[in-house]
C-alpha cells in the first residue's frame, strides 16, 4: 500500500498546496477563500513550532488561456505574465499569504520536469497512442461524460451544457496519447478503504467511491488540435494534457527530478486544499499518477464548498465574481481573512452577503473582541498609570477564565490545526472573548476601583491583569487569522518587549496562565475595528 503524507518516513515540512489558479482572469473570492484557509493553516503549524512549505502558483497552459489571450490579441504568455504580475502576486500580498513559493506552470524547472516525468510513463508502457471523440470544456479544461451534461435552455436550447459553467461543450474528436487509469481503479479503491481520511469531507469521499467503483476509463494525456502547452518529448505534434501538466505542480515545485533532498524532506503533500469542482482530478487522477510512478501519495485531499451569490457560484463566467479588495477596502484585511473561515463551515457551500458580513463585524468584532481591548487597556492607565498590576487576589472566577482559556487553546488547536475545521477553532476562541467580557461586567473593575484600601486595590490588579492575560492568549490564538490585529494587540499589551515577537509564541503555550509579566507597559493605541461607514455605493 502507498504511503501517504500523513506518513511520510524522514520529512519534517508540513506541506500545503492550494490548487494552481488558471490565469484566464483576476482573482475573486472563490480563490481567495482556499488561498486565505491555507495561509491560516501553515501559519497555525508554524507556531506549533514545526517547518512547513505552502505552495500556491498560476495554471498558464490551455486551450482556455490561449483563446483569452487570442482575445485580448497578446500572446498567452504575455498574457499569463501580466495577470501574474499584476493581479494575482498583488492580491496574495495584499491579503497577507505567507506562502513559500508561487509556482508557474510556463517555469522552466517546471516544464523540464513534466516532460520527464510523462516520458518516464510512457518507457513504463503506462502510456498508449489512440483517438477520442467526446463533449469537451474548455473552461473546465476537460472531456465531460455524457450523462453529467445538461440541457440546454433558451440561447443554448437544444445544446448540452457544461453543469459547472453552463456553457455549451464542444465535441472533439483527436488521435491523443492515454494514461491507463483504467488499471487503477481497483488501486485506488482499496487505497480509499486503508485511509478514509484520505478524502474530505465524507460527501466527497461518498462521491469519489462511487465514481470509481463505476469504472474508470483511460485517460487521454494529450492534445494535437493546439499548441499552447508541454511539448509532449516523443512527439511534437502534441502538448500534454493541461491537467496532467498542472498537477505535477505539486511535486515539480518541491525538487522533484531537481533537488532530492528538498524534495524527500517534503514531498507528498500533507493537505491538497481544492475547490470540489476539481475532486476527480486530485482524488483519482493525481494518485494515480503517483501510483504509476512509485511516489508516494499525499495525506489528505480537502475539498472546500462553493461561495454563493444569489444562489450562483461565485465566478467570473456566471458574472458574480466579486473582487476581494472590493471587500477589504471597507471591513480591512484582518476582518476579511476572519469573515469567511468564521461563517462559512469549511467543506461546505455558503453564501456571501454583505449585510451578513456587516452584521458579524460589528458584534463579533467590533463590540465583542475590539471593546474587550480597549476597555482593558484603558482601565489598567487609568488606575495604574500602563503598568500591568501584578495579580494577587485570584479567586475562582480567575481560575474559570483560566480554565476558560486553556479549553479554547486545545479546542482550536484541534480544530484548525487538525481537523481544518476553521470556523469551529474560531468560534472556540470567540466564546473565550465572550467569556472574559462577562469576567468583566460581573466583576466591575470600575466599582472595585473605589475600595482604596490594600485589599480593594489588590482585588482590581486581579481582575485587570486576568483580563490583560486573557487577551495575551486570544493574540496568540488569533495570530494565524488575523495577524495585523494581533500583532497591534500583542503591542499594546507590552508583550514584544517583554515576551518577544508575536510569531515566536506556541499555540500550545498560548494558555500557559501568567505568561505576560506584571509591570509590562500597557498602552491603548487605535481602536481594533473601527466603525464600519456606510457602505459604498
Amino acid at each position: 500500500m502507498a504511503a501517504t503524507g500523513s506518513e511520510k518516513q524522514g520529512a519534517t515540512a508540513y506541506y500545503v498546496s492550494t490548487p494552481i489558479y488558471y490565469v484566464n482572469d483576476a482573482p475573486h473570492l472563490g480563490h481567495a477563500y482556499t488561498t486565505v484557509a491555507g495561509d491560516v493553516l501553515t501559519r497555525w503549524h508554524r507556531q506549533r513550532g514545526e517547518k512547513v512549505w505552502y505552495l500556491t502558483g498560476t495554471d498558464e497552459h490551455g486551450q482556455k488561456i490561449m483563446r483569452t489571450a487570442e482575445a485580448n490579441n497578446v500572446t498567452p504568455q504575455a498574457w499569463a505574465d501580466k495577470l501574474v504580475e499584476e493581479a494575482w502576486k498583488p492580491l496574495w500580498e495584499h491579503l497577507n499569504i505567507a506562502h513559500d513559493d508561487f509556482i508557474r506552470t510556463t517555469e522552466k524547472r517546471h516544464t523540464d520536469r513534466v516532460q520527464e516525468f510523462v516520458q518516464d510513463l510512457y518507457d513504463k508502457d503506462e502510456i498508449y497512442k489512440g483517438g477520442y471523440e467526446g463533449p469537451y470544456c474548455v473552461g473546465c479544461e476537460e472531456y465531460k461524460l455524457p450523462g453529467d451534461l445538461l440541457d440546454g435552455e433558451g440561447e443554448f436550447a437544444g445544446q448540452k451544457l457544461c453543469p459547472i459553467h453552463k456553457k455549451p461543450v464542444e465535441l472533439l474528436k483527436e488521435e491523443n496519447y492515454f494514461f491507463k487509469l483504467s488499471a487503477y481503479g481497483p488501486k485506488l479503491l482499496e487505497f480509499y478503504v486503508a485511509n478514509p481520511d484520505f478524502i474530505q469531507p465524507e460527501s466527497a469521499r461518498n462521491e469519489i467511491v462511487n465514481f470509481v467503483e463505476q469504472g474508470l476509463q483511460d485517460l487521454s494525456i494529450s492534445r494535437s488540435t493546439f499548441d499552447w502547452g508541454v511539448p509532449v518529448p516523443w512527439d511534437d505534434k502534441h502538448v500534454i494534457y493541461v491537467w496532467i501538466d498542472a498537477l505535477l505542480n505539486y511535486a515539480t515545485a518541491v525538487g522533484y527530478g531537481a533537488n532530492q533532498e528538498k524534495f524527500d524532506g517534503t514531498f507528498p503533500a500533507n493537505v491538497h486544499l481544492i475547490g470540489k469542482d476539481i475532486l476527480r482530478f486530485h482524488a483519482v487522477i493525481w494518485p494515480a499518477m503517483l501510483m504509476a510512478q512509485g511516489l508516494p501519495l499525499p495525506g489528505k485531499v480537502v475539498a472546500n464548498g462553493w461561495l454563493m451569490v444569489g444562489g450562483e457560484k461565485m465566478s467570473k463566467s456566471n458574472l458574480t465574481g466579486i473582487k476581494p479588495q472590493d471587500l477589504t477596502s471597507h471591513f480591512g484585511v484582518d476582518a476579511y481573512r476572519w469573515y469567511f473561515l468564521r461563517a462559512i463551515a469549511y467543506g461546505s457551500d455558503g453564501s456571501f452577503s454583505w449585510e451578513d458580513f456587516s452584521a458579524r463585524y460589528t458584534s463579533e468584532l467590533a463590540n465583542d473582541y475590539g471593546n474587550l481591548a480597549s476597555r482593558v487597556a484603558a482601565m489598567v492607565g487609568k488606575y495604574f498609570g500602563g503598568a500591568l498590576p501584578e495579580a494577587t487576589a485570584a479567586g475562582d472566577a480567575e481560575r474559570a477564565v483560566r480554565e476558560g482559556l486553556a479549553k479554547a487553546v486545545a479546542t482550536a488547536d484541534r480544530k484548525i490545526g487538525e481537523e481544518l475545521d476553521f470556523q469551529s477553532g474560531i468560534l472556540a476562541v470567540f466564546d473565550f472573548v465572550k467569556q472574559v467580557n462577562g469576567y468583566i461586567t460581573e466583576q466591575e473593575p470600575w466599582k472595585v476601583a473605589k475600595d482604596t484600601t490594600p485589599e480593594g486595590q489588590a482585588r482590581l490588579a486581579t481582575i485587570l491583569y486576568t483580563a490583560a492575560e486573557s487577551l495575551r492568549g486570544v493574540a496568540v490564538l488569533l495570530n494565524a487569522v488575523m495577524p495585523e490585529t494581533s500583532q497591534r494587540l500583542w503591542e499594546s499589551l507590552g508583550a514584544e518587549e517583554s515576551l518577544g515577537a508575536l510569531a515566536d509564541q506556541k499555540v500550545q503555550d498560548a494558555g500557559v496562565w501568567g505568561t505576560l509579566p506584571a509591570g509590562a507597559t500597557v498602552t491603548k493605541g487605535a481602536v481594533l475595528f473601527p466603525r464600519l461607514e456606510e457602505k459604498p455605493a
